[in-house]
């Protein structure tokens, strides 16, 4: 598995090292701080992504396989985290489980609805295609430059600018 980089955590190895552990942090967030340190300590700044074919190329004594290891772990924990989330949500408040879960498709379908819209309806359609076929007959007239018409249902009959002829 290959992570993307907008869903790697940010272990930028520039941390501090941790001495005391703030008020009101959460276990996770104690986690998330203590692989920042650990990545600190290594001294990296890059790494390959954990399970590459780059990474498995890494020496195991290379700081930036641990990194990776250490984002690899940190990615799963976060993963672990929402489902447990969500989960909770789901058995004791599911509007707001169902509210969260769909966001993402309410947020895209609402970009949709001026394109939506703007579309035709299917009666619409239907109108202007009725239209199009029962359109009233209309008086021929011929323009003054351009050959003469044939006059439809009149075989050798041509209507000419000014006046009609036959053949």
């Amino acid at each position: 598995m290959t992570t993307r980089p907008q869903d790697r955590p940010r272990l930028t190895g520039r941390g501090r090292p941790l001495r005391a552990v703030p008020n009101n942090v959460t276990p996770g967030d104690i986690t998330a701080l203590r692989a920042e340190t650990q990545v600190a300590a290594l001294g990296v700044d890059t790494w390959p992504a954990y399970g590459t074919p780059a990474w498995l190329q890494l020496n195991p004594q290379d700081p930036r396989c641990y990194a990776a290891t250490l984002e690899a772990a940190e990615l799963h924990r976060r993963a672990e985290a929402e489902r447990h989330r969500l989960d909770y949500l789901m058995d004791n408040d599911p509007e707001a489980w169902w509210s969260e879960i769909t966001a993402d498709a309410n947020a895209y379908a609402a970009t949709l609805g001026r394109t939506l819209a703007a579309r035709r309806t299917a009666e619409e359609i239907r109108v202007a295609v009725d239209r199009a076929r029962n359109r009233p007959p209309h008086q021929l007239r011929a323009t003054p430059g351009w050959p003469p018409i044939a006059i439809p249902g009149q075989p050798g009959r041509y209507l000419v600018h000014g006046q009609e002829t036959t053949a």
